[in-house]
């Protein structure tokens, strides 16, 4: 790609070439990044510039730095801005939105974290650095943005923060150093916005601080986060409206090497070439383990690595969402568990019978399906010359009463159910000896199973009615002693009154 001179934070960094895709369908350009961020890095970059040809991160990066710096060099607020960015990006810490890589103007720039960046090896969190690249990064967004007034400052890959200091993503000290963490970095965010205040000519948001939680477990976090929420106050107003917002870019926080998105948990124990994952690796350490031991012990019953509940993702949402402005999408509630099912099948050959009658005048059929032992598992209605609407519904019917029987329904209890349904058709019924009447086609089909399968030839008989007398058959009009009056009620009397003179 040539030799250009590039600002000497990159100085140093080996630096490798990769065939970056903005999607798997794209054209492959040439990506020049730092060789140990991967290809995942160089596919990310080449998604927030996707209108470029070959691209050089360091090149890249100043495109969008050099106007920033030029206004904090002609503005005075911050001379070393420019280099102080490019140390950032360089090493990873964090990085702006899509929008400023691109120059396009933004009412909402933002600018993503990457916490582990500030942890080192021995496992101690930068907390003055993480306040200070803070502040840093919402004067760059101002000076980018002059008119925004919301800003988006957020973090990612919290699920592998969490596991370097082995504590459980889905427990409550996960969820309170989270709210902790997020109150610092928005207090941070607060000095910087009134600093940038008093410059200006904006009028001025009211600076909030919200009550932090007992405990923490990073050393020294909450003491630092109160402090700055004490300096905060002491200012009094800020020159943006709001501050904190996670980045709707999935690209930006791949491009810093994130696993899981913002405070979302992982997943998956292993990557995408199969490996452990970073997360997987940190929470072993912390429990002081190697691979090897950590599998004996998984073998021998274990649970080192408790699958996350799906409704952790959900809690952690709800616990930061009083302090960030712009927030993703609650996760949906997890849909319950399936019950599992009992449900018996049938043999694939199978006995029972079709049975040919008419109710009313209207033919149907009913087959049935039987158990090895003679027990009835299925049966089927088929209509002849029925609308397509009550066709379906039969059928549909059928089918429910067939998983009802096949998942240890009694058919006693469908005979008691259905049997004086009343609705046309209705009346004689030809073609089965066994039941003469019936008040519906579904009293006639249960009627009919009750004689073939349980032997009931006793049932009440059926009294059917015409389908034109819903509320006015003679059951309706029978007393309901003691509150009605035997029949004839004083209305039907009156019925037969005649006028026998008017004068």
């Amino acid at each position: 790609m040539g030799t250009y001179r590039t600002d000497k934070s990159w100085h140093g960094i080996k630096q490798a070439v990769f065939a970056g895709r903005a999607d798997p369908d794209s054209v492959a350009v040439d990506v020049k990044i730092p060789a140990a961020w991967g290809a995942g890095a160089a596919d990310a970059l080449a998604g927030i510039l996707p209108e470029r040809g070959a691209l050089d991160i360091a090149l890249a990066a100043q495109a969008w730095i050099a106007p920033i710096a030029a206004r904090a060099q002609t503005t005075a607020i911050a001379p070393e801005l420019g280099a102080q960015l490019h140390e950032l990006l360089a090493a990873r810490l964090g990085s702006p939105s899509a929008e400023v890589w691109q120059n396009k103007t933004s009412v909402q720039p933002g600018f993503v974290f990457n916490l582990n960046a500030f942890v080192d090896e021995a496992g101690v969190f930068d907390i003055a650095r993480l306040g200070a690249m803070v502040q840093r990064a919402v004067t760059a967004l101002t000076l980018s943005a002059p008119s925004a007034h919301r800003l988006n400052i957020g973090f990612t890959d919290l699920n592998l923060f969490l596991a370097r200091l082995g504590v459980d993503y889905d427990s409550t000290p996960a969820r309170d150093t989270a709210f902790t963490l997020t109150a610092f970095m928005g207090a941070q965010a607060d000095i910087a916005s009134a600093r940038l205040l008093a410059r200006g000519a904006a009028p001025g948001y009211t600076v909030t601080a919200a009550a932090l939680p007992a405990d923490c477990v990073v050393p020294g976090l909450k003491e630092a986060a109160a402090a700055a929420q004490r300096e905060a106050l002491a200012a009094g107003s800020r020159r943006h409206e709001t501050l904190l917002g996670f980045s709707a870019t999935p690209e930006i926080e791949a491009l810093l090497g994130a696993e899981a998105r913002n405070f979302a948990p992982a997943l998956s124990p292993v990557d995408d070439e199969g490996r452990l994952s970073l997360w997987v690796n940190a929470r072993l350490a912390a429990l002081g383990l190697n691979a090897e031991a950590a599998l004996a012990r998984m073998l021998s019953g274990e649970a080192l690595l408790p699958p996350v509940r799906p409704a952790a993702h959900a809690a952690m949402h709800d616990a930061l969402e009083p302090l960030v402005a712009r927030m993703p999408a609650r996760p949906a509630a997890p849909m319950p568990a399936r019950r599992q099912s009992n449900r018996e099948a049938l043999p694939a050959r199978r006995s029972g019978y079709t049975q040919k009658a008419s109710v009313g005048g209207h033919k149907l059929f009913i087959s049935t399906g039987e158990y090895g032992n003679g027990r009835l598992g299925e049966i089927f209605i088929a209509l002849h010359k029925e609308g397509s609407a009550f066709r379906g519904l039969m059928d549909a019917f059928a089918i429910a009463v067939s998983l009802g029987l096949q998942h240890g329904v009694n058919l006693e209890d469908y005979v008691e159910a259905f049997t004086f349904t009343r609705f046309g058709p209705a009346g004689t019924v030809e073609g089965d000896p066994a039941v003469p009447q019936a008040t519906s086609m579904i009293d006639y089909v249960f009627r009919n199973l009750a004689v073939n399968y349980l032997g009931q030839t006793n049932l009440a008989p059926a009294v059917p009615e015409a389908s034109d007398t819903v509320g006015d058959g003679a059951a309706d009009r029978a007393p309901l002693l003691p509150l009605d009056l035997p029949a004839p009620a004083p209305r039907e009397r009156r019925k037969n009154l005649k006028l026998v003179s008017n004068a």
